[in-house]
């Protein structure tokens, strides 16, 4: 694929491979193309702690269903992950994975497995934006003046919405979002890291760059996730307000299937 060979350098460690050289039990150093200013990607962290929970799964371990992220201070050191099971239920079980930078603590994320349940309850009430496929959009050209390290593992194509450091009146951001090379991870896994590829909505507002940084994020699966290629990335800013911005998330896969919904508190500072 032409894109991936001009958007990767030599030396650049796709999530693919980076996902086969994790060690759960063992310090784990991020490449720098997974860099996000002065730490390493969140939606990153985020996706190897659940990887370290599914590493060790038994075979009847629950689908993901939803996580609890706090992130609590920048990964500057070789990250460790402590996995703790809190309950196990019948159908649902919950564990919480503490990542360590060096000996500080930098991410704690409560995450919870649940088995589909038969229910005569079923609604949706709302829908996907109305786009057209990610075939009929071009693809983003990031500026590195911009855009971060981690930015550069996806691919972005503008489906709607505002552009970040645009000036924009709505904070909106609209893209079909797919990984350069995800080939064998696990599908949740894979969506937690591609659902946090945006920038926070926020930045569509600014006029310059600015530093911000995720404080934390909220996510539920609608139903186990399954394999696909693009994704639909949904964010808008609700309400900016005394330096924080409170930002709604949602993702739909090409067949129109909601696959994840989360709500971020960003820091912003400018």
């Amino acid at each position: 694929m032409a894109y991936l060979l001009l958007a990767w350098g030599v030396g650049m460690t796709s999530f693919a491979k980076l996902l086969q050289q994790f060690d759960p039990d063992a310090p784990f150093v991020s490449p720098p193309n997974w860099q996000q200013g002065r730490t390493i990607f969140g939606g990153l962290s985020a996706a190897l702690s659940l990887q370290a929970v599914l590493r060790e799964r038994p075979a009847d371990f629950p689908p993901f269903k939803s996580a609890q992220v706090s992130f609590i201070a920048p990964v500057t050191q070789a990250q460790t992950f402590d996995v703790s099971v809190l309950r196990q239920g019948r159908s649902v079980t919950s564990v919480s994975v503490d990542c360590l930078s060096g000996d500080d603590l930098a991410l704690r994320t409560i995450l919870l497995f649940a088995q589909p349940r038969a229910s005569r309850i079923t609604h949706d009430s709302w829908g996907r934006p109305f786009v057209e496929g990610p075939s009929h959009y071009a693809t983003l050209a990031l500026d590195s003046k911009i855009a971060p390290a981690c930015a550069y593992n996806f691919e972005m194509r503008p489906a709607g919405g505002s552009l970040p450091v645009s000036g924009a009146e709505s904070p909106e951001l609209l893209m079909w979002v797919r990984h350069l090379d995800a080939q064998g991870v696990d599908p949740a896994v894979a969506l937690i890291a591609l659902a946090d590829s945006l920038p926070p909505a926020a930045m569509t507002c600014f006029t310059e760059p600015a530093a911000i940084s995720s404080a934390s994020w909220m996510i539920d699966l609608p139903q186990p996730a399954a394999a696909g290629e693009w994704f639909l990335v949904s964010s808008f800013s609700q309400q900016a307000l005394e330096g924080y911005s409170l930002q709604d998330m949602e993702i739909w896969d090409e067949s129109g299937r909601r696959v994840l919904w989360a709500r971020q508190t960003v820091a912003i500072f400018t």
